[in-house]
């Protein structure tokens, strides 16, 4: 969850007169620029200059992107400070940037990094400070997971968007255009310069627990034209977009955070499924690509992970599709990664199969001293770290974070979270909402027919910063539209006794409307919307994630998709419960009978109107 407080950051540390003018100059570039265009093609004989007046251990660090904790680079709470001494051995994002000389840091919203704009580029000025006050001082890449939908971690009053999969069921490339183009731009103005988005699998299981609606769709032609055009947006805003997880993820039933995945795709089904989104994002030119920790036997039949396969990295996505910007790991701490080998030997093992940023290792000191002894015995040259450097230094010359590392708190007023962005998130939103069933045309409801509805179902926590819960978001939205909306949360399990007290509950109510969140053949959502359909008032059905759960709830005479509980995704759902707006979304996945998997209920394509 994101810390919503306000208040000071605790950065008091004085910058030296060498800053203050490299900080004057970023903020007058930043204001007098005609827009955020990317620096000039970088000055490759300059770049290589640095490289060569780095030290080993220096260039070492130049390749982990790291966690660390607290709101402030040089004063995080106590609790933040001992969370770093216990896992990372310094005490704050300054001392991080010291010792080890990382490259990049990644925000996070549990690591405290992102309690409200002003304080997220009030901690990037501070890690950028010093990081440029040290001997030989670099930029640092801050970077950050902003998929939007049910993964971002910078959350309100930033503008948060409609997910992947609901954008994909809008299908509009200028739409995903906009969201990068906008998001980007929030991202920068806070000095987050490097998106680990968007996710590019091809999302083809109903059963995949880490991708699913984090994917644009099950078709890959679909997949990869919003993935470029996505790319595009982020970029154009001067942002590093990252297309992921490499050779693709989205053919699985199994977590890769919490086991180690096996794809089996064919070489020419992954030719014809998996790869057209990372080719789209090639040609778009995209500034980096995330690795997956999963093994796929067609490409490299040695049984490591694809972070950790030459023939994968080198071969296919170096070689045979001829990337050459930035490679960067998924998080190292992920079990994935560590199944096959220790986590001392896959940074190692990562950079030998052509990785070129190492993120988030669970062990910094160890995976940092790895690298060092694998370079000063032999293992790698100093030649390979060269390579992998010269790419990230590229990318941040690219970025203009050689000539312009600060970002000015102005620069988040005008930016971050402003009313045309806000409104822009809204539109694109309601051209996503997907209506799958509507029987009698119960849809939409009338405020003078139905004037009293009764909002139920599941509450999962809140992603992405938003308001949250499911419940009391579509009420609320409801009651502005003009009807009287109550909740009720009855959360993703109800016991016969909640079902009971909602089905009393709807005695009282002219409609009913139910949020369901992943139902099963057994889930007691499934008996929840039978039984308020049994009691006889008009029912609703708001698939807030999956929207596969239409297939488990034959009973229910409307049915809608929203992709996500974010709040913009539920207000555009309400907003077409209510008739103020139509239905546009269309399936960007097939939905299969329940009964009858081989079977398809809904085809690709498919939603209805009014």
């Amino acid at each position: 969850m994101h810390d919503t407080g306000t208040g000071s950051t605790g950065n008091t540390a004085q910058p030296s007169r060498r800053t203050l003018l490299a900080a004057t100059a970023g903020v007058t570039a930043a204001l007098t620029a005609a827009g955020p265009a990317r620096a000039a093609a970088p000055d490759n004989s300059r770049l290589r200059a640095i490289v060569s007046r780095m030290t080993l251990p220096e260039k070492v660090g130049q390749l982990f992107v790291m966690r660390v904790y607290g709101h402030s680079a040089t004063a995080p709470d106590q609790a933040d400070i001992d969370a770093n001494l216990k896992e990372i051995g310094v005490r704050t994002a300054a001392e991080l940037v010291a010792k080890y000389r990382v490259g990049g840091i990644i925000y996070f919203a549990w690591a405290h990094n992102t309690r409200e704009p002003h304080q997220i580029a009030e901690l990037s000025n501070g890690i950028q400070r010093a990081s440029l006050e040290l001997p030989r001082g670099l930029p640092v890449l801050i970077s950050t997971d902003q998929e939007h939908g049910i993964v971002a971690r910078v959350g309100e009053p930033a503008t948060l968007f409609p997910g992947a999969m609901a954008v994909g069921a809008g299908g509009s490339r200028s739409d995903a255009r906009t969201l990068g183009r906008i998001a980007g731009a929030e991202l920068r103005a806070m000095g987050i310069r490097q998106d680990y988005s968007p996710v590019a699998d091809v999302n083809v299981n109903p059963a995949n627990p880490v991708i699913g609606v984090r994917s644009f769709g099950a078709d890959p032609r679909a997949v990869s034209a919003l993935v470029a055009a996505e790319v595009a947006g982020y970029q154009g805003s001067g942002v590093a977009a990252t297309a992921k997880h490499f050779p693709g993820h989205g053919d699985t039933n199994v977590d890769s955070h919490t086991g180690f995945p096996t794809i089996t795709h064919s070489r020419e089904l992954w030719e014809r499924l998996d790869a057209p989104p990372f080719r789209a994002a090639i040609a778009t030119g995209i500034d980096s690509i995330m690795t997956a920790h999963l093994m796929v036997p067609a490409l490299d039949d040695s049984g490591d992970p694809a972070t950790l396969s030459r023939p994968i990295l080198t071969g296919i996505l170096r070689e045979r599709l001829g990337y050459d910007g930035v490679v960067v790991t998924d998080s190292l701490g992920m079990e994935g990664v560590r199944t096959k080998y220790g986590d001392d030997r896959v940074p190692v093992l990562a950079l030998k199969a052509g990785v070129d940023q190492l993120l988030n290792p669970p062990d910094l000191d160890l995976a940092w001293n790895a690298v060092l002894t694998a370079v000063r015995e032999g293992e790698l040259t100093e030649a390979r770290l060269d390579e992998s450097i010269l790419r990230v230094l590229r990318l941040k010359s690219r970025l203009g974070l050689f000539r312009s590392p600060y970002v000015s708190q102005a620069g988040v007023d005008r930016t971050v979270g402003t009313r045309a962005h806000l409104a822009a998130a809204d539109r694109i939103a309601e051209r996503t909402t997907t209506l799958l069933v509507n029987e009698g045309r119960l849809l939409p409801l009338s405020r003078r027919r139905d004037p009293r509805v009764l909002v139920v179902g599941a509450d999962p926590a809140s992603p992405s910063g938003t308001t949250g819960p499911p419940t009391g978001v579509l009420a609320g939205a409801l009651s502005e539209l003009g009807f009287t909306a109550t909740a009720l949360s009855t959360g993703t399990a109800p016991s016969a006794a909640t079902i009971a007290k909602a089905v009393a509950a709807a005695r009282d109510a002219d409609a009913v409307v139910v949020a369901t969140y992943n139902v099963t053949a057994g889930s007691g959502q499934k008996a929840l919307v039978e039984q308020l359909v049994a009691a006889g008032r008009p029912v609703v059905a708001v698939a807030v994630r999956n929207p596969y759960d239409v297939a488990q709830l034959p009973s229910a005479p409307a049915c809608l998709a929203s992709y996500s509980w974010t709040d913009v995704e539920l207000r555009a759902a309400a907003r077409v419960i209510a008739g103020r707006v139509k239905p546009r979304g269309k399936l960007p996945v097939a939905v299969r009978r329940a009964d009858d998997p081989e079977q398809v209920l809904y085809p690709i394509g498919y939603g209805l109107s009014y």
